[in-house]
């Protein structure tokens, strides 16, 4: 019996444990192949303090976080400067919002208490918590990590908010011949399935597309013949909202889930004849 992703191309677009899932992969009957889209991500430091500093002197109505990693480094980085007594009072002396249990855990830490918090772990879930609430002529801090939050930042904005993002973590964009190709590889059909582990891969994949006028072509791909593969629900989210709406997404946010989901829907393709 032909295994699940007998004769499969799969792209894996992380640049984490890719031998990894090769073997998984392969074990499975594909073909990995790596387009590393991740790029690399460093530590802002110079580039975030005079936020932070900015933060500190003049509070902030609202504190949203978005990740557990991001607000532990923002405390990390307050320590450093000397100001981590003040940055912990400026949070405590605001209304706090969170999106994802680990940032609940790492504000808990802090003897933080969100008033509003999402109900599935995406930006999305948190707007919804968020919906109810005043913002007009409110100032929010809003802490990403290394990602921007569009959507988030348009709807504080449209309630009449006034935004400061810090950002601990920014991120250099991947090799763009690397990304080319994929783009080529895509218009081309030679790929079957993607497997996407961060929202920056998906973010640095569109962006590159729309910069180079191949949007329509890579959108066509994913309808038509390529699968979009999320790790999580946050990668998913952000192929949501690029439009893409075909998008497997395992129950166990794992990699090996991940590539054992995806055998197992092109099986169940292959018994309906749809393979």
């Amino acid at each position: 019996m032909a295994k699940g992703l007998e004769g499969k191309r799969i792209v894996i677009a992380g640049s984490r444990k890719v031998d990894e899932i090769s073997t998984l992969i392969e074990k499975q009957g594909g073909i990995p192949v790596s387009r590393p889209l991740q790029g690399t991500s460093f530590l802002a430091e110079k580039e975030i303090e005079q936020d932070l500093r900015r933060f500190v002197e003049e509070g902030s109505d609202w504190a949203i976080f978005t990740t557990g990693i991001g607000a532990e480094t923002l405390l990390g980085l307050a320590e450093k400067l000397g100001i981590d007594a003040s940055f912990i009072n400026r949070i405590q002396q605001a209304k706090v919002a969170s999106r994802g249990y680990k940032t609940n855990s790492a504000l808990k830490k802090l003897g933080i208490t969100p008033v509003a918090t999402d109900d599935d772990g995406t930006t999305r879930g948190l707007i919804r918590a968020l919906d109810s609430l005043e913002f007009t002529g409110q100032r929010v801090m809003v802490q990403l990590h290394g990602e921007t939050a569009p959507a988030l930042i348009r709807f504080l904005e449209e309630r009449g908010a006034t935004v400061t993002q810090l950002l601990p973590y920014q991120h250099v964009a991947p090799d763009e011949q690397v990304v080319g190709t994929v783009c080529q590889e895509l218009a081309e059909g030679l790929v079957d399935a993607i497997c996407f582990t961060t929202a920056t891969q998906v973010r640095f994949l569109f962006d590159y597309a729309r910069q180079h006028g191949r949007l329509a072509e890579i959108k066509a791909a994913f309808e038509q013949k390529t699968l979009a593969v999320a790790v999580g629900k946050i990668t998913n989210e952000s192929l949501r909202e690029e439009g893409i709406e075909r998008v497997l997404v395992p129950e166990n946010e794992r990699m090996g889930a991940m590539i054992i989901e995806l055998s197992r829907y092109y099986e169940e393709q292959h018994v309906n004849g749809e393979a």
